[in-house]
């Protein structure tokens, strides 16, 4: 059987239990020990029984008789941790090296009497729930403070900081945690584990009501002349445990001056039992660490704390606050810890090891510093969530797109846990952008296509001004070559020229702005005006083929947010399938109608009615599907790069049959509210 299975057993076992080598040094002493005699294991081991147990000498004939023997027992005087006598009755074993030599001295102890002078840290109510979390710490940096604060004396004790919480947490913040034993890391560690804890600041685990009495007493610890003067208080850590009360002192070793042991006694609040207890925590850390988001567990307390503060000072408005104290957010970035991290977020930040990620929170927003404000506003307004779009930098040097997502506790739940998860949509963004980019060629290609279907429309629009410029430039020289110049009717003739120009121009920059290939570009438009320019590419074909047309929109319609060019297009190819469907019947009535009216005063409504033969009952569902056509020869991706135009646009598409006979198309806008920069919602895809 190994010494690991030895310790195992031991610390089992009922009676005390005491290992040391053959100079009395402690190498072990099981939790039965601390029980018995106050000490926690991690005060005593490397000492010496004598530094312990003030009046004990190894050179004593039974410790002489021992090491001779081989074993000795018998009743022993000792000392508890609150100095108390105590008398023990102990069997002590030597256990030889293979050479013959002393290996080690191994004492089985039981309590005979205990002194009642003062009381030690056992004797509790209910000893098979009781617990003692022990921490070793270092208070180098806060030692001056701490011996310049006069503790008054009685019940008074935490007077010095009533009025006074910043300067409890300015001290604790530099009182180092050395060591702690797992009873302490269970109680005060939340789900952070022994080697996360070890050289943080005791602020970040000690609770905040009980920091006056921590701080009162580590005072009261420096100042005292005696290391061996055990100092114990009551202490008021509801949640925790019940009747509990702790004890510290100063190390056994006097040239640790800056070290002091802390003990903490009471009775567990959680009526389960430490397997059942375990199981559960068990259940909890598989459960994080196998979820597929990349997930944060942070203890936000110090923030909850101060914003407590602020809102007993009157604040009611945190984000003016917060931008007029900068340095509060960068406070919180430092004091508010990662405690616990899954291995989705060391693989998202690029760490070798959760220990990389657990520190303060400081890291999560070095791509977005801003929005740790908004993180705390959020907190501060008592929401349960807060979701943002953002970016992060990983400790590799790449930026990521996350959705980060905070979930705040709220009582009565546990204060220190506040979770934060990031989605990682760099992938899906960038296809989003690749399948954006396919989208603009094929609009652009259907624009192409739609201008060369309206070549002859076009040709003739050109050919209209240019035929002006050239009969009045013609005139105008006749009117030179007379002997009686007439120069104000040679100026009327010139500004006609001039006129025909500017036309011919605008009619060569909207083919341009169609056949171009450029971003999209946002703009506040008029949704009559987008439709005039956009009849005006297909007027002639519309009169070449003896459509009749009209154009009607109701007065005082609001703008939308859009692109001309795209919103161009999209009424360009309902104007061109209207004209193509009428003129693929024979019917006499043939005319087309563009109306423009607003919808419930938030929206834009275009409608395209013609008198054509209408849409076939089996294609009216899927007119908008991509690469489904009625046409010979068509594509069937008009349609299609019209609904993704107009969802683009937050807005909807239909298409209908009229009662009377003939297509109905519409598509409807968000309008620009009065007084708002943007859409005042998007609307939904209606049946």
């Amino acid at each position: 059987m190994g010494a690991g299975t030895e310790t195992g057993l031991a610390d089992l076992a009922s009676e005390s239990v005491i290992v040391c080598d053959p100079e009395g040094v402690i190498r072990y002493w099981n939790p039965a020990s601390e029980a018995i005699y106050g000490w926690p294991a991690l005060a005593v081991v490397g000492h010496r029984l004598d530094e312990v147990f003030s009046g004990h000498d190894l050179e004593e004939g039974h410790w002489r008789q021992l090491l001779r023997e081989g074993t000795w027992q018998g009743p022993i005087r000792r000392q508890t941790a609150a100095g108390a006598p105590i008398t023990t009755s102990v069997r002590q074993t030597v256990r030889y090296q293979t050479s013959g030599l002393p290996h080690d001295i191994v004492e089985f102890g039981k309590g005979i009497s205990l002194g009642v002078a003062k009381i030690g840290h056992a004797g509790l109510a209910e000893p098979h729930r009781a617990t003692a979390a022990c921490w070793e710490l270092d208070v180098a940096e806060v030692r001056d403070d701490l011996e310049r604060i006069v503790v008054p004396a009685g019940d008074d004790m935490g007077s010095p900081f009533a009025q006074d919480p910043g300067r409890l947490d300015q001290l604790l913040a530099r009182c180092r945690i050395v060591n702690v034993n797992d009873k302490a890391v269970r109680l005060f560690g939340g789900n952070a584990d022994r080697m996360t804890m070890l050289a943080q600041p005791m602020l970040n685990f000690w609770p905040a009501q009980c920091r006056p009495i921590l701080v009162e007493l580590l005072a009261t610890v420096v100042a005292q002349q005696s290391w061996r003067i055990t100092q114990t208080r009551a202490l008021q850590a509801e949640g925790l445990l019940r009747n509990a009360s702790v004890a510290a002192w100063r190390s056994l070793d006097q040239s640790r001056a800056n070290t002091i042991y802390l003990m903490i006694n009471g009775i567990l609040s959680d009526d389960r039992s430490a397997w059942e207890l375990h199981a559960s925590e068990d259940r909890y850390r598989k459960l994080i660490h196998h979820m597929p988001t990349a997930l944060w567990q942070v203890d936000a307390r110090a923030a909850g704390e101060v914003f407590g503060r602020l809102r007993s000072e009157g604040v009611t408005d945190i984000a003016a606050f917060l931008d007029a104290h900068a340095e509060l957010v960068e406070l919180a970035k430092d004091v508010v810890r990662v405690t616990e991290v899954n291995r989705e977020a060391v693989a998202l930040f690029g760490g070798r090891s959760a220990a990389d990620l657990i520190r303060p929170v400081r890291y999560l927003f070095t791509a977005t510093p801003d929005m740790a404000k908004r993180v705390m506003t959020a907190h501060f307004e008592g929401r349960r969530n807060y979701v943002e779009q953002t970016k992060v930098l990983t400790f590799d040097g790449r930026v990521r797109d996350v959705v980060f997502s905070v979930t705040y506790s709220t009582p009565p739940e546990q204060l220190d846990m506040t979770f934060i998860t990031m989605l990682d949509i760099t992938e899906r963004l960038r296809t989003e952008a690749r399948l954006q980019g396919l989208e603009a060629d094929y609009a652009h290609a259907a624009r192409i296509s739609t201008l060369g279907e309206l070549a002859t429309s076009i040709a003739h629009e050109v050919k209209q001004p240019l035929a002006a410029i050239v009969t009045n430039a013609e005139t105008c020289l006749l009117w030179l070559e007379r002997g009686d110049l007439n120069v104000s009717k040679v100026k009327h003739l010139t500004n006609r020229i001039v006129s025909s120009a500017y036309r011919a121009n605008d009619i060569i920059q909207r083919i341009r702005s169609l056949a171009a290939r450029k971003e999209p570009e946002r703009n506040m438009l008029n949704l009559h005006e987008v439709a005039e320019e956009a009849l005006a590419f297909v007027r002639h074909e519309i009169e070449s083929r003896g459509i009749a047309w009209s154009i009607n929109a109701a007065p005082g319609l609001p703008m939308v947010l859009g692109d001309r060019v795209q919103l161009q297009q999209v009424i360009v190819n309902l104007l061109v399938n209207s004209i193509q469907a009428i003129s693929q019947g024979d019917g006499t009535d043939r005319r087309i109608s563009v109306s423009v009216a607003a919808v419930d005063s938030d929206s834009v409504e275009l409608s395209v009615r013609d008198s054509g033969p209408g849409i076939a009952s089996e294609a009216l569902e899927r007119v908008f599907e991509s690469f489904f056509t009625t046409k010979s020869g068509g594509v069937g991706i008009g349609l299609a790069i019209c609904q993704s135009i107009i969802r683009s646009h937050g807005g909807y598409i239909r298409a209908v049959n009229q009662p009377g006979g003939g297509a109905h198309f519409s598509f409807a806008l968000p309008a620009i509210q009065e007084g708002t920069i943007g859409p005042k919602a998007k609307l939904q895809a209606q049946e």
